[in-house]
This record gives C-alpha cells, sequence and structure tokens, in this order.
C-alpha cells in the first residue's frame, strides 16, 4: 500500500446523511413509519447504486433522480403500491433546506483521527456554494483555526462550476495542495460519480460503505474515517 500524498473527502455520506427526522415526516404522511435509525441511514448507501458507472453528472438531475427515491423507499419497506407517493414526499424534503443535517456518529473523531496521521486533507463536494460554511457552522471541520478540525482546503462544485465525476474539481483541490494525483486517495459514497471522479482524475479511490453494501465493485471500501486513518498510518509503516 503506497503512503498518499494527500487524502481527499466528500461529504455526504462521510459526514453527513438525510435527516432522519425529515425521512420520518416525509414516510409518516403516507402512514408508513420507519423505528430504526440504521435502517434509515443504510438507505441512502443502497440507494445510490441505482447511478450507472457511465454517468457524466447532469444525468443526475434526470430519470435516475426518481430511481434514487423509489430505491429509497424501497430499503425503507414501503410497499410497492405506496412508492409513488413516497417518491413525491421524499423530493419535497430533498429540495427544501435542512434535510442534510444528520452529522455521521463518529465522523468529526475520525477526521481528527485523519489530520493526526499527518497527511494533508482537503474537501472535495458535489454541494451549492454554501458547504464549506456550513461545515464550520456545525463545527465539524473548517480551513483555518475554528471549532471544528481544521483541513487545507473546501472545494464546492457550486463554488468552482464544475462536480464530479469530471475530474477537474479535483484540481482544484490538487492546486491548493501543490500535490500531483497519483498517490493521493479520495474517499466519497457513490460509486457513479466518486469512485469515478477519481480514477478519471488519477486518485486512488475509497468508497465509504459502513453497511457493506458495495463488496462486489472491486474497490476499496471502509466502515469509517477512522479505518481510513488507519490505512494511512499503515500505509506509512509499510513505507519505512
Amino acid at each position: 500500500m503506497i503512503h498518499p500524498s494527500a487524502v481527499l473527502l466528500d461529504v455526504g455520506g462521510v459526514f453527513l446523511l438525510p435527516s432522519r427526522a425529515h425521512i420520518r415526516s416525509a414516510l409518516h404522511q403516507i402512514g408508513h413509519s420507519v423505528v430504526d435509525d440504521d435502517v434509515i441511514d443504510r438507505a441512502h448507501y443502497v440507494a445510490l447504486r441505482v447511478f450507472p458507472m457511465d454517468l457524466e453528472g447532469d444525468e443526475f438531475l434526470g430519470p435516475m433522480w426518481t430511481d434514487y427515491l423509489r430505491e429509497y423507499a424501497r430499503s425503507l419497506e414501503v410497499d410497492d403500491s405506496r412508492l409513488p407517493e413516497a417518491i413525491e414526499h421524499l423530493r419535497n424534503e430533498y429540495v427544501t433546506g435542512g434535510l442534510w443535517s444528520q452529522v455521521i456518529h463518529g465522523s468529526v473523531e475520525g477526521l481528527a483521527d485523519l489530520v493526526g496521521t499527518g497527511v494533508p486533507v482537503g474537501i472535495v463536494s458535489n454541494a451549492d456554494g454554501t458547504i464549506e460554511a456550513r461545515l464550520r457552522e456545525m463545527e465539524i471541520l473548517q480551513v483555518g483555526s475554528g471549532a471544528g478540525v481544521e483541513v487545507l482546503c473546501v472545494v464546492d462544485s457550486g463554488g468552482v462550476g464544475v462536480e464530479k465525476p469530471d475530474p477537474r474539481i479535483f484540481e482544484h483541490a490538487l492546486e491548493v495542495l501543490d500535490l500531483p494525483p497519483h498517490d493521493a486517495w479520495y474517499v466519497g459514497d457513490t460509486p457513479a460519480f466518486d469512485v469515478v471522479g477519481a480514477q478519471r482524475a488519477g486518485l486512488r479511490p475509497i468508497l465509504m460503505d459502513p453497511f457493506d453494501v458495495n463488496g462486489d465493485l472491486g474497490v476499496t471500501c471502509v466502515p469509517s474515517l477512522s479505518a481510513v486513518a488507519e490505512m494511512v498510518t499503515e500505509s506509512s509503516n509499510h513505507s519505512q
């Protein structure tokens, strides 16, 4: 295992998930209840697999978005007869603010572990131009000093005008870090965007897979950021 020159991280599925309260509220409107927190969290990772690995990016906003919501609802055991209603209520939650507010347990501590290895760490996210401010406000991370964990850069697709899987988005982070892409790692939750985008850019993709739903993809999968920190430490030991 080659020691990385940097580790870049996604936000969705790595630090944040859809709010369980929002999801429960949406499904309550069709008389469906979900008790187990893990069932809600797992649904996101399962639904991401509907996006094929040859996407170019804009297709995310097309019919496959409905496919994602359908698979999400199915993962929450919504009856097939109620799926159209569930999809519409979930869609309403996804287009309103505040949905992506469930901080993944252990993610901030895992980031601190990763930064503590000494490897340069940055963020590359498909977002709306506000992700850096939101992560700072939530005391998860920030560039420079603050209440969260300090990272070296936050690249938001809404701010730079290009989004994954377009490899150019990674160039913005690598330029800040003054590093070539080879031997850099990228950790994200979406095979079609994060794995493909990282591969196109020349980074090593690592898939955040806490519920072990992607073992058939032939990609390195991890359950947490703490596991990534352990990989970095191990790679450092092997390179000495």
